[in-house]
Formats: structure tokens, C-alpha cells, sequence
């Protein structure tokens, strides 16, 4: 294996911003061989073209949508069989919905929850069967800072973030033993798509930032990463807040 946890990577959610700064900051430290899989097949030919551009000396595509549960063993293990095997799994399946408490339109919101938590579980659990057979590899969930404390002003994907980040943190202390790693990235506002049009929080970053995190965070020994560091002790004082005085937070 090369440096920074291998050569082979699979993203699941193949054009998401973040996961896709990620895999080209590790290309700036090593060579990488990536399989970007997702449902927008015209998104992920441009997110590979991108990635060839940035220097990655292969890349392969595989259509798949988070929602299909029954194709999920079969592409990803496609994915692996074609790579010769995965490295690293960075998991960046997610999308925002409706911002608030109590949900106007609930069929949105039981959207986010089935990507957000059940959809990217899933992709999460049978990558992590295919690493535990082979004995070896690191998997990166993106996470979020909202998964710590879900706030009134963000409710539903905040428990949804907040579910795949406890299935994360379970399975990395389930596979410690098999060598299998799992890397939870916890970013707190990213400018990109998905939040575009939205205020800015305090720390807000990039992807790119998030990348840089990320990579380092593979360097080391860590389960968890906040992305920018200093969210982790603002995470921690607003953990420490009581409940009536919290909920006063709107946003």
C-alpha cells in the first residue's frame, strides 16, 4: 500500500464536492485508482474527467442510487472486483431537505432520512463486509457537526446525520480487531451545492479545506475528525448547554 491508506479508492456518492476535494488532495500525496459510484451518470462522468485532469492515473464509473437497497451488495462489490480490491471507502452520500423543526413536507423529510441514515447505512455496511474479508482498509463517513446535538432549527437531518455517525462509531469499534479502520469526518457548514444560498455559520470551510483535513486525519490514528478543528470544542460547549436554554437556538 502507498502512502495515506492505499492507491484504491471507492467513493460512494460520487459527485459529492466534499468527498471529491477529498480524493484529490490524497492524488496531490500519492497516485490514486478511483471508482466514483452514484445516480447522476452524467455527473459522475464529469467528476472523473475532473479527477484524470487532477492527475488520478484511473478512474472507473458504476450507477447506483443510495434508495436501490437490493443492487447495493452487487455494485459495490462490482466496484471492488474492479479495482482489484478498495483501499479507502469514503462514503459522502447525503442531501439537506427541508431546514427546521416539525417538517412541512414530510415526505421530503422521510426522504432524508431514508438516504441519510438507511441509504448510506447500507452502502456503509457492505462496504464494510468486503473490507473485513480482506483483512485491510480505512472507510471515511462523512458525517456532520449537526449529528452531535440535532438543533430545532435543522431537525430531521441533523437525527439523520446523527444515526449513520452512531453506526459509524459502532462499526469502527466492532472491526478494530479485523483491520479495518473507520474514519468519521465531522464538518461543520461547507460551502457548496448544497448549501448554496444559505447564511454562512461561524467556521464555515471548503471542501477543499475538508480534504486537507481528511487526508491528515488518515496519517494519523484518529476515529474522528472535525472539519475545522476548533468545531470540536464548540461542539463540546454546546453539548454542555441545558436542554431549555438550548433549545433556544433557532438555527
Amino acid at each position: 500500500m502507498s502512502e495515506l491508506g492505499g492507491r484504491r479508492v471507492i467513493v460512494l456518492g460520487g459527485t459529492s464536492e466534499i468527498a471529491l476535494a477529498i480524493v484529490r488532495e490524497l492524488q496531490s500525496r500519492a497516485p490514486r485508482e478511483v471508482a466514483l459510484l452514484g445516480r447522476d451518470t452524467d455527473g459522475l462522468a464529469g467528476a472523473a474527467e475532473g479527477l484524470r485532469a487532477a492527475g488520478c492515473p484511473r478512474t472507473i464509473t458504476l450507477e447506483l442510487d443510495a434508495l436501490a437497497l437490493d443492487r447495493h451488495a452487487e455494485v459495490v462489490g462490482q466496484a471492488f472486483d474492479e479495482l482489484g480490491g478498495a483501499d479507502i471507502v469514503i462514503l459522502g452520500v447525503g442531501i439537506l431537505g427541508e431546514r427546521g423543526g416539525l417538517p412541512a413536507d414530510v415526505a421530503g423529510a422521510v426522504r432524508v432520512l431514508q438516504v441519510n441514515t438507511v441509504g448510506a447505512g447500507s452502502l456503509l455496511i457492505h462496504a464494510a463486509q468486503r473490507m473485513r474479508e480482506r483483512g485491510s482498509g480505512t472507510l471515511v463517513v462523512l458525517s456532520s457537526v449537526a449529528a452531535e446535538r440535532p438543533r430545532r432549527g435543522n431537525v430531521v437531518y441533523g437525527a439523520s446525520k446523527a444515526g449513520l455517525d452512531a453506526l459509524a462509531q459502532g462499526l469502527g469499534d466492532a472491526l478494530h480487531e479485523t483491520g479495518v479502520r473507520v474514519l468519521v469526518v465531522r464538518p461543520g457548514f461547507v460551502h457548496t451545492r448544497m448549501t448554496q444560498g444559505l447564511a454562512p455559520a461561524p467556521l464555515s470551510t471548503t471542501p477543499q479545506a475538508v480534504g486537507r483535513v481528511v487526508a491528515d486525519g488518515l496519517e494519523g490514528h484518529p476515529h474522528t475528525v472535525w472539519a475545522p478543528h476548533a468545531l470540536r470544542w464548540l461542539m463540546l460547549a454546546l453539548k454542555l448547554i441545558p436542554r431549555p436554554l438550548f433549545r433556544r437556538l433557532k438555527q
